[in-house]
């Protein structure tokens, strides 16, 4: 096995950001790992989902987004999978990707966005702000069962996990329970963000547990400004889909020219509406700052009065009514009287008058005749003219920084996956074996399962012996037999109750529990904390694993089934 192959194959058993970060092929496969497991298969049988098949694909995403959202929460706790150092890092990926390009695309090496994230201060945004020069955290993807096992940490009722985790679990759910199939969805990456596109009714979005349609992404409420952020002001690194992927760094590209193109047709058309009324309302919405500028007229008792549109849209808070539709009437009616005044509020556009030019006009934003007359409306004391209209167009039209397909070899995957939305995990797990071989989804889909019955044990050893420091922090004041000890104690349990299927060390400790082989690794990474270059050997037999440090053995009871091998570090 090459280097590169050996580190690819162990990043896939970690899954950190930065590991998904320069290995393309790791986000897919990851959502493949989640498909070949038996976890989101058993949502078939939960009577929530009882008739999805009569059910349209976006009702069948809702009642997928319904689940996600009462069974996991947003973790954004980078402190969970352990420190490293930038250093470190950028020795083990030296051979992989230059330096200065790294800390031009992600976050952990310099990365902070545009002028609006310098303006949210994005490093304290994301708790970065806390890790001091050259500290890093690992912020490790987790598979579904790791995802599920947060529930035995204390402060977690439920699942958890990280945006990589929660959009590649969407994937497979979409696939497994939605039954949409794969040509559909669309895995992106960017440096602070990960998301998926699905190519269905308009175009759907994911971001972290919610779904964002089209609609949505227009009707200005905080929930789309959430949804918004990260490709309004970040560039997109990766695009993956069932054919390949594509990098903004990297030359080679297996995705298949035809499916990119018809992604990033339909996410701009997604991206942008024609303004009406509506959509001019709901960028008064979502634009707060220019909220101050504008007022509604009201009629009440025949006459007409005004109301600043800061205290209008304040009112939505309240009820389900909505300054921007048909339901205004039924809104301003629930306004105390006292608010509104007898004339118009100085300084302020009417947004009703607005609204009637703009649906008389039909006016079309990719025209400067069309901008310049909607610039004269929009002129006022209050409100600098050229920065609105240019804040409105954007609005109404996101330009997506996708990956230039200018210059690129595409050399799409070859064999196709293969996999369908009518095949049976038995089925699918079939497939993905007999191409293993041959691609590299499929290869590293099984790395990711961590079945160490079908994979080699050295991609899986070396992440455990590597990448797995928080173990090693907590029994650092503990001394040998204390620390053994306390190795012993945990449960002899796995979150991965399938054969052969194995937790790291950090997923060990961190949900304290582990089957005996699990817990042999354990002990063997603190020995190599404590002691490095002491030889150290962990013995798999059928029923038991046997750590052998120098003279010193220690045995674990096991209940994985793993084929009789030796793991040397």
């Amino acid at each position: 096995m090459d280097t590169r192959t050996l580190e690819m194959r162990s990043s896939a058993v970690t899954l950190s950001d930065m590991e998904v970060f320069i290995f393309p092929p790791l986000i897919y496969s990851l959502m493949l790992a989640n498909i070949l497991s038996p976890r989101i298969w058993a949502w078939r049988d939960d009577p929530w989902f009882a008739g999805l098949e009569r059910m349209t694909p976006y009702r069948r995403m809702t009642r997928i987004k319904q689940y996600i959202m009462d069974h996991y929460a947003f973790n954004l706790d980078l402190d969970t999978w352990g420190l490293t150092t930038q250093e470190r890092e950028l020795v083990r990926f030296r051979d992989f990707i230059d330096a200065d390009a790294l800390a031009q695309s992600n976050a952990l090496f310099g990365y902070e966005g545009d002028k609006y994230y310098f303006d949210i201060d994005i490093r304290s945004h994301f708790g970065l702000d806390k890790y001091q020069g050259n500290v890093i955290p690992y912020w490790k993807t987790e598979t579904v069962e790791a995802m599920d096992a947060f529930r035995f940490r204390p402060g977690y009722a439920a699942g958890a996990g990280e945006c990589v985790s929660l959009a590649v679990l969407y994937a497979a759910a979409m696939f497994i329970v939605g039954r949409i199939p794969l040509r559909d969805i669309y895995l992106m990456a960017t440096p602070l963000h990960s998301q998926n596109f699905v190519d269905v009714d308009d175009g759907v979005l994911t971001n972290n547990r919610r779904l964002v349609t089209k609609a949505m992404w227009f009707n200005g409420t905080e929930l789309s400004a959430q949804a918004r952020r990260a490709l309004e002001h970040e560039r997109i690194t990766v695009v993956a889909h069932e054919s390949g992927w594509i990098h903004t760094l990297y030359p080679e590209t297996t995705m298949a020219h035809a499916a990119y193109e018809h992604f990033c047709g339909r996410l701009r058309a997604y991206l942008q509406i024609p303004l009406t009324g509506e959509i001019l309302g709901n960028f008064v919405r979502h634009s707060r700052k220019f909220q101050p500028c504008f007022q509604v007229r009201h009629t009440v008792n025949g006459r007409d009065r005004y109301i600043g549109a800061e205290r209008a849209f304040a009112y939505e808070e309240e009820c389900s009514y909505r300054v921007t539709d048909g339901t205004r009437p039924k809104l301003l009616a629930e306004v105390e009287t006292e608010e509104f005044r007898p004339e118009p509020l100085a300084r302020r556009i009417v947004l009703n008058d607005l609204e009637t030019f703009i649906r008389s006009q039909r006016l079309d934003l990719s025209k400067p005749d069309d901008v310049h007359q909607l610039k004269e409306k929009f002129s006022c004391d209050c409100l600098n003219a050229e920065i609105a209209m240019e804040s409105l167009i954007r609005f109404c039209h996101t330009v997506p920084r996708l990956p230039d397909p200018a210059d690129r070899v595409f050399t799409p995957l070859e064999p196709s996956l293969g996999i369908g939305v009518e095949d049976s995990r038995q089925e699918i797990m079939d497939r993905l074996d007999s191409i293993r071989d041959r691609h590299p989804y499929a290869d590293l889909a099984w790395h990711a399962y961590r079945d160490l019955n079908r994979t080699g044990w050295e991609p899986f050893v070396k992440a455990g012996m590597e990448r797995n420091p928080v173990s090693v922090a907590a029994v650092r004041d503990l001394d040998d037999g204390a620390m053994v000890r306390e190795v012993e104690a945990l449960p002899n349990e796995s979150i991965y109750p399938e054969d052969g299927r194995l937790a790291q060390p950090d997923e060990v400790w961190n949900y304290r529990r582990g089957d005996g082989a699990e817990r042999a690794l354990l002990l063997a990474n603190l020995i190599r904390a404590r002691r490095p270059e002491q030889a150290i050997r962990i013995e798999v037999e059928d029923g038991r694993a046997v750590v052998v440090a120098g003279n010193d053995t220690w045995s674990f009871p096991s209940a994985k089934h793993l084929r009789p091998q030796v793991w040397t570090m």
